[in-house]
């Protein structure tokens, strides 16, 4: 996949994420920072998402931890655990916010 491919499909999940928060009704604060996404919750706690171009990867910091995910097959991987990336980030805001969020 070349960079400007990977920033494509980059831009493409942050959209997504974009959509779904304004749409689950949470009290999510959220901000863009160049490749990097930031997600604040009302108890002040973060999910930062980040892409990591020279890797092709996308990034979720959280309290839990961190992953790295990779396309593979065509779905977002998680090298830690096997995850799938948009599972995952739902499981983790759910966490923060105590409320279901499908993203």
């Amino acid at each position: 996949m070349t960079e400007s491919e990977f920033t494509q499909l980059a831009d493409a999940i942050f959209t997504r994420i974009e959509n779904a928060l304004d749409s689950s009704g949470t009290d999510i604060d959220y901000s863009f920072n160049g490749p990097v996404l930031e997600l604040e919750f009302e108890d002040g706690s973060q999910i930062i998402i980040n892409r990591h171009t020279p890797n092709q990867e996308i990034w979720i910091a959280a309290k839990s931890g961190g992953f790295h995910f990779s396309l593979q097959g065509g779905q977002w991987l998680s090298k830690r655990d096997d995850s799938e990336f948009f599972s995952k980030l739902s499981e983790l805001v759910h966490l923060a916010t105590g409320k279901p969020v499908s993203i």
